[in-house]
């Protein structure tokens, strides 16, 4: 099987925003990682390439930096990597990276199946994804809590989808984009082996013109959306008062003669 991850190198979960006037957004000095949604999918995808055969590679959109999100990949297991990343690209909104990425996974030759973490903890859209679907053409199945049966040589495969409802088995024909769920796998740790490998790898650079991608749609000047400003939400103001009484009975009794005089309830 010919698999390709997407992923995107991310701020800490435990990173803070900070948001200063005028507009000026940072992460500051966070620690840089891979999305951890985003690890699901290397897993699964390792998984399937040692049950299956075939290779694995991992792609990214950004600058020289996130070639460390790529070589942790390749330590894990990915057998290679490529950064796509381009000066026309800055200021590219999601509807752009649907086009970015899909134009290069079409450079891979006939893949097999393209997997996602099911969103990027730093935006939160979910949106890449179904766009990159929609681009190359391909089904969508998205939630992916456990791949149930696959068939490369039938090209055909059926998995279960993680819903609020409940879970959903959905069959469908190769070749797919998926988006992974925790409940998937347990993602593993790298082995020295990979480490060293990852260490010692050199990693291509993909620009517009090598993944075939029309720069006159890319940019912020080509973008969907736009930011027209940001600010940080208003400080929450407020007093803490402790209520207190000989019973738990004479505690919500004035609890509640507290919050009918303030018109809560």
């Amino acid at each position: 099987m010919n698999i390709v991850v997407c992923i995107k190198q991310v701020p800490d979960s435990a990173a803070t925003l900070k948001v200063e006037e005028p507009s000026n957004v940072s992460w500051g000095d966070a620690l840089l990682i891979i999305n951890p949604w985003d690890e699901y999918a290397i897993e699964e995808a390792i998984r399937l390439k040692e049950k299956f055969g075939g290779k694995v590679t991992v792609l990214t959109v950004g600058t020289e930096q996130s070639k460390e999100a790529l070589k942790q990949a390749v330590a894990m297991g990915c057998d290679e990597a490529h950064l796509i990343s381009d000066p026309a690209f800055v200021g590219s909104d999601a509807l752009a990276m649907t086009y970015i990425l899909a134009q290069a996974i079409k450079q891979l030759g006939e893949v097999d199946l393209v997997a996602f973490g099911k969103q990027a903890i730093d935006s939160d859209t979910g949106l890449v994804p179904a766009g990159v679907a929609r681009r190359l053409g391909w089904p969508l199945l998205s939630y992916i809590a456990k791949i149930d049966e696959i068939d490369p040589a039938g090209k055909s495969l059926k998995v279960t989808r993680l819903l609020e409802q409940g879970r959903q088995s959905v069959s469908s024909k190769l070749p797919v984009v998926i988006t992974a769920v925790k409940e998937i796998n347990e993602p593993r740790y790298p082995s020295f082996m990979n480490i060293r490998k990852a260490g010692k790898l050199q990693i291509p650079v993909l620009d517009a013109a090598a993944i075939g991608a029309d720069v006159s749609k890319l940019g912020a000047t080509q973008a969907a959306t736009q930011w027209l400003k940001v600010f940080p939400p208003p400080a929450r103001t407020g007093t803490v008062e402790m209520i207190s009484g000989d019973s738990p009975q004479a505690i919500a009794v004035t609890l509640a003669d507290k919050l009918l005089a303030e018109k809560v309830i």
